[in-house]
């Protein structure tokens, strides 16, 4: 009987029937692609200059793609890479026949005899399958473009994320083995103990710091509260944080406030005058003076605002990418989220749906870009005609159960001085004047807890307790302060420096956090 091979089913590549309709072959560069294995076979140099180049995926030729494989778990497992050392991972996995045998290594080791220009030739070979990419991914697009059943904002999505992929090198997310993880584990482990145990974005609240390490990547962490709390103070005052003491770049979208007025509140919190003086303009000639001075840290800040009402998730998504391929944000803020809308084929359903599609989407994208996502969020009106404490809990969530599902860590902002209550209720009974709780009630990768943060209510911003224990040490560090060439005459009193939110709890409508 006749010996015949089994027929094996291969997978289609869109890029080469497109390429072949057209009459054209697909962009490929063999002959680069044998230069660069043959000289990291023969130069460890040459490994040490591709290997965090190029992956797999990125060879045209099949023997090709399987010869890199052999190379780089060679590298991963620190073993010495050379002909003989190659040959015999491939033999390993079954393969060295597949690519041609010893005769077809040796002839790769014979192309060149150095590694001389092999990073060049390497990007070349990336180049070409980027196009290949680009290529394969424009057939998708014409082909569902095609399909009347696909909404048209889920298809521009779509072919934006498959694009975005593109240019981030991570076409193809396959599941990873666990020996991969746990190297890329013990590696952030290793960065973790060179930064004192802040593994992620600091928030510039020490003690909020200490319970999350930083805002961690791919979280989506929720900051709850009924309006008056503070919610933008909170946040701007963490954007603040980030942008000016650290450089992070940080993506502020605001649904709610004009970017004008976010940034006067960031003025006044920076310079230390009072927002009612900025919103008039009558400032002393010190303070004109001591305005244009404070304010150049902000203006160098990477810090970026955007200010589109009745912003899509679609949308958001879409100015969320090209911020961080443009400037590499590392945060992202929405203020709020039950002012944003699902769009797209979600537009005029189920407004609990609706939400529930939000934040399933910010989720997302939160391990799209590998970054935290921190978005604010409404408290439902229980909260004030519940008795006694009104301390926000988890049940109070606005609309959807879902917020609470997605997030990492939901969070609330509670202020009870707002309620005119006097007094924390704990052992001490100290006094809750010009103080406010972040309230951590629900944390996926860590513990619980009610941290206590100073309000400064006249300049709309929220700072460590601990920095200014009394209105009359406030008022010493304030004279004292040599940075401040303007603090020997005119300064505001201790009273003036904490606000009217020190001695009453202003009534703030709906739509306003702070008394701004």
């Amino acid at each position: 009987m006749e010996n015949t091979k089994p027929f094996v089913a291969r997978k289609i590549d869109k890029s080469n029937i497109i390429s072949l309709q057209k009459g054209k072959i697909p962009p490929q560069a063999i002959d680069l692609e044998e230069v660069v294995l043959g000289a990291m076979m023969i130069d460890k140099k040459g490994v040490d200059e591709v290997i965090d180049i190029l992956h797999p995926d990125v060879f045209y030729k099949d023997a090709h793609r399987f010869i890199y494989e052999a190379i780089f778990i060679l590298f991963e497992e620190s073993q010495p890479i050379d002909l003989l050392t190659v040959s015999s991972q491939l033999k390993k996995s079954g393969k060295l026949e597949i690519c041609g045998g010893d005769f077809y290594l040796i002839k790769l080791t014979q192309k060149v005899a150095s590694s001389a220009h092999i990073e060049f030739h390497a990007r070349i070979i990336l180049q070409k399958f980027i196009q290949r990419s680009l290529i394969k991914i424009s057939g998708e697009i014409i082909e569902e473009a095609y399909d009347e059943a696909i909404d048209v904002f889920d298809l521009l999505d779509t072919a934006e994320a498959k694009l975005y992929d593109v240019t981030q090198g991570n076409l193809k997310r396959s599941a990873e083995t666990a020996q991969d993880l746990v190297i890329q584990a013990k590696k952030r482990i290793e960065e973790i103990a060179g930064k004192e145990g802040m593994s992620g974005v600091a928030s510039g609240f020490d003690k909020l710091d200490k319970l999350t390490s930083g805002w961690q990547p791919s979280d989506l962490i929720i900051v709850a509260a009924r309006p008056g709390m503070g919610k933008t103070a909170f946040t701007l005052s963490m954007a603040r944080n980030m942008a000016v003491n650290t450089n992070t770049p940080v993506a502020f979208f605001s649904l709610e406030m004009s970017s004008v007025q976010l940034i006067t509140r960031l003025i006044s919190s920076e310079t230390g005058l009072s927002s009612e003086k900025l919103r008039t303009g009558k400032l002393e000639k010190h303070e004109w003076e001591q305005l244009n001075v404070k304010v150049k840290t902000l203006e160098k800040a990477p810090l970026f605002i955007d200010d589109t009402p009745s912003l899509s998730i679609f949308d958001l998504r879409a100015k969320a990418r090209r911020l961080a391929s443009q400037h590499g944000i590392k945060m992202i803020m929405i203020d709020y989220l039950q002012l944003m809308t699902a769009g797209g084929s979600q537009k005029g359903g189920n407004r609990e749906q609706e939400i529930s599609t939000i934040s399933r989407n910010l989720k997302a994208l939160a391990k799209e870009l590998n970054i935290p996502v921190i978005a604010l969020s409404q408290l439902s009106r229980a909260v004030e005609t519940r008795g006694g404490s009104k301390r926000p809990i988890l049940s109070d969530l606005r609309e959807s159960g879902a917020i609470e599902q997605d997030a990492d860590i939901v969070s609330f902002i509670y202020r009870p001085e707002y309620y005119k209550i006097e007094e924390w209720d704990d052992e001490e009974r100290s006094p809750t004047q010009g103080q406010g709780e972040f309230i951590v009630a629900k944390h996926r990768n860590g513990g619980l807890e009610n941290i206590r943060l100073k309000f400064i209510g006249n300049q709309g911003k929220f700072d460590n307790l601990d920095d200014f224990d009394s209105p009359f040490e406030f008022q010493s560090k304030m004279n004292a302060n040599e940075e401040n060439p303007f603090a020997t005459k005119n300064l505001p009193s201790a009273d003036d420096a904490f606000g009217s939110s020190m001695n009453s709890s202003p009534d703030l409508d709906e739509d306003n956090d702070v008394p701004f």
